[in-house]
Formats: structure tokens, sequence, C-alpha cells
């Protein structure tokens, strides 16, 4: 997937379609900032990944494996700067693509 290294785009800041920049940011896990703070934890823990809450029969043992194998792609994340601002829009959606290429 080749793309552009400049696009016209909409930017918010300055209401107006204007040339921006874009780079391709390294997807991040969701809890990479602060993998630890109390949230993260607790999210963690609500989605399953450390199980050993006892007395809850069946739900206290760990999930059983149903996907095998990781996907052959990754999803897209572009960041667009605007040249006149300097401000930075996030794309909304990523697109999997297997490699990407900016031109």
């Amino acid at each position: 997937m080749k793309i552009p290294k400049a696009t016209k785009r909409h930017c918010p800041v300055c209401n107006k379609h204007t040339e921006q920049k874009v780079a391709l940011a390294k997807k991040r896990a969701k809890g990479s900032a602060h993998p630890l703070s109390r949230g993260s934890k607790i999210r963690t823990r609500r989605r399953g990944e450390w199980r050993g809450s006892g007395n809850l029969g069946k739900y206290s043992k760990p999930a059983k494996p149903k996907m095998v194998g990781k996907k052959l792609s990754k999803k897209t994340d572009f960041r667009y700067t605007c040249k006149e601002c300097g401000k930075t829009q996030v794309q909304k959606e990523g697109i999997r693509s297997k490699k990407v290429e900016l031109v």
C-alpha cells in the first residue's frame, strides 16, 4: 500500500482544507502508557487475563482458547500534521495492510 507523504485534508483547528504531512505511527498496546496504574490493573482483571478470583465455579478457571494464530496484517495508524497550524490529527479507522510505504 503506497501513500503520498503529503495530502490535502480538512484541518479541524484551521477549519479549512490544508496541506498535511503524513506520518506512520508505531502501534502501541492499550495500557502501554501506565501499565501498572490502578485502572489498568482493574481493566486487565475484568478482561480475564489475571484469573484467580475464587468461589465462582467455572468462572474462576482460565478461559479456553478459541482462535489460534495471529493475524497476517496490522491496521495502519497514520498521523496527519497540518503545515499551517502544526496540529496533528490521528486517523479515525485503520485499514488492514501487510506493507505500508510513504511515497
